[in-house]
């Protein structure tokens, strides 16, 4: 059985491009959308331990990550063309 995905919301302020880029080829694996430096992303609990383990090495002393999880009962607004966040397949 595979564990269920919880979504949430990775956002990181990142100085060096090379990091920046690496943090956003860290998360794009799990993300459904996102804009610039956020993210909505689906992870199993696993999946959430290995972002955790891996992205400290993609950050220096003034850069930060935050990972928030969003309550799956909270209505989702859009707005323009936005689509809401759907689990991957």
């Amino acid at each position: 059985m595979t564990p269920q995905r919880q979504l949430y919301l990775a956002a990181y302020d990142i100085g060096s491009d090379r990091k920046r880029a690496a943090a956003l080829a860290l998360l794009r694996g799990y993300a459904t959308g996102g804009q610039k430096a956020v993210h909505e992303v689906w992870l199993t609990p696993a999946e959430k331990r290995a972002v955790l383990a891996d992205m400290p090495h993609l950050l220096d002393t003034d850069d930060r990550f935050a990972l928030m999880r969003l309550d799956p009962r909270a209505r989702t607004l859009l707005r323009g063309r936005a689509q809401a966040p759907a689990e991957p397949g």
